[in-house]
């Protein structure tokens, strides 16, 4: 898949039925050597389904990730799993 079909992708969690941003608003961490996906940093925007981030981006690991469709993203990822700086 190339980089331009990711833009516009909203990215939803089927843990708790969260949206979490497009992929648009969000940064893509790509491993240099491999060019293979290692995260998705989705910006901080205060409350996301009761869980406050306090503006800090989520970093959502790439493993989370189940499936990838024409309009979504969908991962899978425990809220405890979530970590911020």
């Amino acid at each position: 898949m190339k980089l331009s079909e990711f833009a516009g992708k909203e990215i939803v969690n089927i843990f708790d039925g969260a949206r979490l941003g497009t992929v648009s608003e969000s940064d893509l961490i790509i491993d240099g050597a491999t060019g293979q996906v290692e995260s998705i940093v989705v910006p901080g925007r205060g409350t996301v389904m009761g869980w406050k981030n306090r503006g800090y981006p989520l970093v959502i690991p790439w493993q989370a990730v189940r499936k990838i469709g024409t309009q979504l993203i969908v991962i899978d990822w425990e809220i405890n799993r979530r970590k911020t700086p």
